[in-house]
């Protein structure tokens, strides 16, 4: 690291992996990533702990016209979590927080087909849950992710990031069974702060590390 910095997500994938040793080598745990930019810090993850890596599918839902402001987010096979704050505050109307989570649900959709034609859901019932992102701003994502998970009953949730602010790490801890990260500087600004090198992730990435995960 660059003082509080990652040189890029492989870098702070491999300094959470440090952080999660505990959790190597064991048959129940399984690493989910929130694609697209925490496939390649998810990917050093599982390799270090030798775990398999999946996908979990998860889409911030934007406020119309400021679409970089979360509102809210869903997950694959979850029910949107929405910020009643944010929406209230705003004056966002019913049918425009129903359009922006129709279109999101579409996006998962294509996700879903694009990332994985031929491989069912993941199998998380019983298991040690890792999820895996990024970095944390507000959460919410990552909330929306912990919510779809748990309805599908895995024994632990452990939501683990190179970096966080320290009010979304509070508020995931109300539905994980553990937070872990690795830096958690204030103030936080943005996720990308935190990184020397934060480029988007493109979906070809995403498949390459999905296969390069499988043959490992």
């Amino acid at each position: 690291m660059t003082g509080q910095r990652f040189a890029d997500r492989a870098e702070a994938g491999r300094a959470l992996g440090e952080r999660l040793m505990r959790f190597a080598r064991r048959a129940d745990v399984l690493v989910l990533a929130l694609p697209r930019g925490g496939v390649p810090v998810a990917f050093e993850v599982a390799r270090a702990l030798q775990a398999p890596l999946d996908l979990l599918l998860v889409r911030k839902l934007g406020v119309p016209g400021h679409e970089e402001l979360a509102m809210g987010a869903i997950a694959s096979g979850g029910e949107p979590v929405l910020n009643a704050e944010t929406i209230g505050a705003l004056g966002i109307s019913a049918d425009a927080v129903d359009e922006v989570v129709a279109r999101e649900r579409h996006e998962l959709e294509r996700r879903e087909r694009e990332y994985r034609p031929d491989r069912p859901p993941p199998a998380v019932r019983g298991r040690t849950v890792i999820l895996v992102d990024d970095g944390l701003a507000t959460g919410s994502t990552m909330y929306a992710a912990a919510l779809a998970v748990r309805a599908a009953e895995p024994a632990r949730i452990v939501v683990a990031i190179p970096t966080a602010s320290g009010e979304a790490c509070d508020w995931l801890a109300t539905v994980a069974d553990e937070v872990i990260a690795v830096i958690t500087p204030e103030p936080f600004y943005a996720v990308g702060s935190w990184y020397v090198e934060f480029a988007q992730t493109s979906d070809d990435e995403v498949r390459a590390l999905l296969a390069g995960s499988a043959m490992a």
